[in-house]
């Protein structure tokens, strides 16, 4: 009995019955993270989450800054660097100026994030083999889950929580326990975020460092303003942010646009250190971020590796994946070009992403809360630091969009704005309480209901998300992982393969393999262009098979294949579909067809029957 009597003492009388809020509210949000991954959560469905994946893996086995997706255009620039550092302008055949012959070098991948996951697969077991049989990874004896897939979204939900607490704190460091608490509650509700920590990307990392950012800053600006503080620590703080925006930059290059918003707000709220306090920010920046920029520079010729043309990506230059799909671009650089992309992509941007940026009600209370005077200094300088940061970003967004934004709306890391989130969340949830003091309610306990429906209306896109039909893992198509490996199976450590999905055959079947090249066969109205399989095949290295996935399988007939003509992959894929597989002899090397692949839409072709036991 007396130590019942004490449980029910601490309970009521000390601090017990916040032990066990606490413990209530973890469990909720267990069970909604796990009804969240076991109905919602999908395989990699992203160009750009695959690729960092397969990297990840290449630098975790020990090869080095290596990848094996290989883009003619990465070809194209470490072949063209080699051969300015040789000073041999010739072609030699026996030179492996483009490094395919071995381990090619990425170009386009800042390191953070992949040494990240690098690190994750050290400590994890992860398993790449496709399980028909395991229970929870399979369904009715075919693959359903990617077990390394599933690891990686569970890491960045890790990620996300980590923002989550921090944005808390720092809510109720400037505002209060209220704003803090629903701020948080709508961070953990939003389903724009959750779908970015189960996609691989590295947004949730970047969020994380953009975080930890607003932290540095508010804290310089406060400090700046106590007479008593010490330089060293100022400089520490401003140290401090210019190194995580130099971490963020070389997790995103997008990213390294904060450091102008950065900049400005040191000048404009740290009294007179303003400039050494700036100059250390900046100069911590370079300092981080010069290292890598000098080694792309090395291996590819250009600052930010191919990245460094996605200026020139887009309808007016090299629509598409044109560009990265060339082996021999006509670059030509012009400020007509980036000016237009400005315009058109600014106006998809506003019209499709900004204004449900964070939720239609919390964008509208955010926007409407810039006018709201804040009696804290730092709640107001920090609104501007947002608004324009928020502003840099979405002009940087607009300048770099590719094709990467096309195939994968709103999810894909060329979305910086999204960036701005968490805090847009916290001044609406600010502007919402004080609208809440206003009202005159006839209960006290009505406040209590108005917040509940906030909240509520604020997470319906989650809500309806939970809610059936049930989402299936396989994100097919045009990715069957099963399928990929089996192929990928096939081929042997050093063979070469060629793919409209190649980041897809990389981290699920584990071989390198090259992009498709703008043409299949060579070009009979233009026979100088370089642009075809054989340019690889015959002068670099030769290919062993040929994937196609159904998103190439299902070309429109009239530009895909007519307007196209001869040469295009939509005719060669349409010659072998007609000839059911069967008697390939011509001009294309990989004379070989499964079957099997054929009949399900997809195309697998090799140099022998490579499928077949004994061979």
């Amino acid at each position: 009995m007396p130590f019942l009597q004490d449980i029910i003492h601490k309970i009521e009388v000390a601090g017990g019955v916040r032990y066990i809020r606490y413990s209530l509210t973890f469990l909720v949000a267990l069970f909604l993270i796990i009804l969240y991954n076991a109905r919602i959560a999908r395989n990699m469905s992203t160009q750009e989450a695959m690729d960092a994946a397969q990297l990840a893996r290449n630098i975790a086995a020990g090869k080095g800054y290596t990848t094996s997706f290989i883009r003619p255009f990465s070809m194209h620039l470490v072949a063209t660097r080699n051969q300015d550092k040789l000073g041999d302008p010739m072609n030699d055949p026996l030179a492996d100026y483009s490094r395919i012959r071995r381990p090619h070098p990425d170009t386009t991948n800042p390191p953070v994030y992949p040494l990240l996951l690098a690190g994750l697969m050290k400590v994890l077991p992860f398993d790449y083999t496709q399980s028909a049989t395991r229970s929870f990874w399979s369904s009715n004896g075919r693959s359903w889950r990617s077990q390394p897939d599933f690891l990686i979204s569970w890491m960045n939900e890790l990620l996300f929580f980590g923002v989550i607490v921090l944005v808390y704190k720092w809510a109720r460091r400037l505002l209060d326990s209220g704003v803090a608490v629903l701020s948080a509650l709508l961070l953990f509700g939003s389903e724009l975020l959750w779908r970015f920590s189960t996609s691989g990307l590295p947004t949730m990392l970047m969020l994380l460092i953009f975080t930890g950012v607003v932290w540095c800053l508010t804290l310089l600006e406060q400090r700046t303003a106590d007479p008593a503080r010490g330089g060293p620590g100022l400089l520490a703080l401003s140290a401090a942010t210019g190194a995580l925006i130099g971490l963020g930059t070389l997790t995103r290059y997008g990213f390294g646009w904060i450091v102008l918003p950065a900049l400005a707000f040191v000048f404009a709220f740290t009294g007179p250190r303003r400039v050494a306090l700036a100059g250390t920010l900046a100069g911590t920046f370079l300092v981080v971020i010069l290292p890598w920029i000098i080694r792309n520079y090395t291996v590819s010729g250009a600052l930010f590796g191919t990245v460094t043309y996605n200026l020139l990506q887009g309808p007016v230059g090299f629509p598409g994946y044109q560009l990265e799909r060339s082996l021999h671009p006509d670059i030509q650089f012009s400020f007509r070009a980036p000016l237009i992309k400005l315009l058109i992509n600014a106006r998809g941007i506003l019209q499709n992403e900004f204004f449900g940026l964070a939720g239609g009600w919390v964008m509208a209370l955010f926007l409407t809360g810039l006018l709201l005077p804040f009696r804290s200094p730092s709640i107001r300088h920090v609104r501007y630091f947002l608004v324009s940061t928020l502003a840099v970003l979405f002009v940087a967004q607009a300048l770099t969009r590719t094709q990467l934004s096309e195939d994968s709306p709103t999810i894909n890391s060329e979305n910086l704005i999204v960036l701005c989130v968490p805090l847009i969340i916290v001044y609406a949830v600010s502007l919402f309480y004080t609208l809440l003091e206003q009202m005159r309610l006839v209960a006290r306990q009505l406040r209590y209901v108005a917040i509940a429906l906030f909240a509520l209306m604020s997470c319906l896109p989650m809500v309806f998300a939970l809610l059936p039909p049930r989402k299936i893992p396989i994100v097919y198509p045009p990715y069957l992982p099963p399928a990929l490996q089996r192929s990928a199976n096939w081929m042997r450590d050093g063979d070469l393969m060629m793919s409209d999905i190649p980041w897809a055959v990389a981290w699920y079947g584990r071989r390198q393999c090259v992009w498709l090249t703008l043409d299949a066969l060579p070009d009979p109205k233009n026979p100088d262009s370089r642009e075809n399989f054989f340019s690889i095949n015959d002068l670099q290295k030769p290919i062993q098979a040929l994937y196609l996935s159904p998103g190439v399988m299902d070309f429109p007939l009239q530009t895909g294949i007519i307007q196209a003509g001869d040469p295009s992959w939509g005719a060669l894929a349409l010659y072998v579909t007609l000839r059911r597989g069967k008697d390939l002899s011509g001009p294309f090397p990989l004379h070989e067809c499964n079957l099997d692949f054929l009949y399900e839409g997809q195309l697998f072709l090799s140099d022998w029957k490579r499928w077949q036991k004994g061979n």
